[in-house]
């Protein structure tokens, strides 16, 4: 076993479903299995079992009014949440943070290694996909621009208490040292690529698997398979439903949410995987191509990292419905090798990510120990 101390705390934004970010928890918890866990707030079930089964410190806004249903609209109580949480007792301290969880406020002779998935996209470069007219009420969007200065400060000042930064990508590292000024090192997060296996079945539609949140930019895809009239499978549910749905045409069908077992089976059956989002990793596009399956992407942000255009994939490089048109007529002219797609994806296999983070963290820790004069 890695020579850690006995306290350890391991602190995520929220724990309300399984994205990438809890897959990347999950392994944490498998490293540390006597580690607490600290939350914004936690919806009980709703994570896998190995986060379920930690012991769990949810904050007060756990407490108030819908705080759990609605947590997004406590976003200006956030830093006072999470440096409420009380760590001064724990000796290793690692945050998984796209949020706030990288704010807390540990002992001073502590150690924070914060794995950061992203700084608050909403606050910097996405701002106006989450903010602007049009994506939210006039409330929120008045209420922002009141806070929004106030929020960026404390999101910089507040990133200066981790002492090692772990970024989930080179594009999330640019960020972090563009808005934080802070160096980091790039260890991809996991994808369960042994759960895939090749697939040459094609049922003849395109598929998309996604929340529907507007940076996620489903409407391009509405848009482009509308205009081409070819078939697309969106799964997933958000905000946008609604609107998505009253946009698409005929041959464009919604599945809502679906299990990881039935993803499978259409990551399986699709003809490819369409993504016109920006994302700072993009676990979806892996999958897909575990599967054999290729990828149509916008060629921005950590996609580029994970997508090789065109072996096992294409890129549109504006993001507008029209690029995206191109790209899928680009598709169909391009014969891809399902075996060679496969093979690329696993360096980013769950055990890869766990060799290498376990190796990080046991390499600061004991330079942290050294410095100090301590022995582990």
């Amino acid at each position: 076993m890695i020579p850690y101390p006995p306290r350890i705390a391991l602190v995520h934004d929220w724990l309300v479903g399984m994205r990438g970010g809890e897959r990347v928890l999950e392994v944490l918890c498998e490293l540390f299995p006597g580690a607490d866990l600290f939350t914004l707030v936690h919806r009980p079930g709703s994570v896998s079992p190995v986060i379920e089964q930690r012991t769990i410190h949810p904050s007060v806004i756990q407490h108030l009014p819908m705080g759990v249903s609605r947590y997004q609209y406590y976003l200006p109580l956030f830093p006072m949440a999470v440096e409420m949480m009380d760590l001064k007792n724990y000796d290793l301290v690692v945050s998984s943070s796209s949020s706030a969880a990288k704010a807390v406020v540990v002992g001073k002779d502590a150690l924070h290694v914060c794995y950061c998935h992203t700084p608050m996209r909403y606050l910097w470069d996405q701002y106006d996909q989450y903010f602007g007219k049009g994506r939210s009420s006039f409330a929120v969007r008045t209420v922002m621009h009141a806070v929004r200065g106030y929020l960026r400060r404390w999101d910089v000042a507040s990133s200066q208490r981790v002492h090692h930064f772990i970024a989930n990508s080179r594009f999330v590292q640019e960020r972090i040292r563009r808005i934080y000024g802070r160096d980091s090192e790039v260890i991809y997060p996991p994808v369960d690529v042994g759960r895939f296996s090749v697939s040459r079945d094609d049922d003849g539609y395109f598929l998309i698997v996604s929340a529907l949140v507007p940076y996620k930019r489903i409407d391009l895809a509405v848009q482009a398979f509308n205009a081409r009239r070819e078939r697309l499978v969106i799964v997933g549910s958000g905000g946008e439903a609604r609107k998505l749905k009253a946009m698409a045409g005929p041959t464009i069908e919604f599945l809502g949410p679906l299990s990881d077992d039935l993803v499978r089976q259409h990551y399986e059956r699709c003809k490819g995987v369409v993504f016109p989002g920006e994302e700072d990793f993009g676990i979806v596009p892996v999958e897909a191509m575990a599967c054999g399956k290729p990828v149509i992407a916008f060629g921005h942000g950590g996609v580029c990292e994970t997508v090789v255009d065109p072996t096992t994939g294409i890129f549109f490089r504006e993001q507008s419905s029209t690029s995206l048109e191109q790209a899928v007529e680009r598709f169909h002219r391009t014969e891809f090798l399902p075996d060679r797609i496969r093979a690329h994806v696993e360096q980013f296999r769950k055990d890869v990510f766990r060799s290498g983070i376990g190796t990080s963290l046991r390499t600061k820790w004991e330079f942290h120990t050294a410095r100090k004069g301590n022995h582990p």
